[in-house]
């Protein structure tokens, strides 16, 4: 029985039309670690069936090269609805080896490259962005809309919210039904968390 698991995992991954692609800061991608995140990953298939694709990267340039492996390469790409990044950092930026980047420099990096996906960012890091800044990133990358939270990470990982959050997805395309539905499910952990959806 034992033997058969892993074709069996295969299979649901191979037959799901439906990705994560997970994006991980760490301090250096040379070090093989088995972080926090992946083991949500695997929960996230074993629980739901939703496959991810997890990589990680310690500069800016990782982060670019990545996302464009995933862009132009990937010809699952449409497959793949939500960008999940686990990076640290402020309000309107993001931490990558002590060095912080603007959502505004991002969005010029990826311009008119990320049509139709949702961005969401872990708590690892506070997601506040006002009017202004949230439509200008939505215009230059083309996304459909980026989600994460305005509380601070306080020793609660969102990765739990994070995995129901995704598997709302699998089961409908409706941004804000799912985001609805989401609330009436973890309302107290929603309302901790501060969840929150620019669109």
């Amino acid at each position: 029985m034992l033997e058969k698991t892993p074709q069996l995992y295969q299979e649901q991954f191979t037959n799901t039309d439906y990705f994560i692609f997970c994006l991980e800061a760490v301090d250096d991608i040379e070090m093989e670690t088995f972080t926090e995140t992946q083991k949500k990953l695997e929960q996230l298939t074993m629980q739901y069936g939703v496959a991810s694709i997890y990589k990680t990267c310690d500069t800016i340039e990782g982060l670019e090269v990545s996302l464009n492996t995933l862009v132009l390469d990937d010809h699952n790409f449409k497959d793949y609805e939500i960008i999940y990044l686990v990076i640290t950092g402020e309000a309107n930026s993001i931490c990558l080896n002590d060095y912080y980047y603007s959502l505004q420099e991002i969005a010029e990096i990826f311009e008119g490259r990320l049509n139709g996906k949702i961005l969401h960012f872990s708590n690892a890091k506070v997601l506040d962005l006002d009017e202004e800044e949230a439509q200008y990133f939505l215009d230059i990358t083309g996304a459909k809309g980026i989600s994460g939270y305005g509380n601070e990470f306080n020793g609660i990982t969102s990765s739990d919210l994070d995995k129901v959050f995704f598997n709302l997805f699998k089961k409908d395309e409706n941004m804000l039904a799912i985001v609805e539905e989401l609330y009436q499910r973890h309302y107290k952990l929603c309302k901790l968390l501060d969840f929150r959806l620019y669109y």
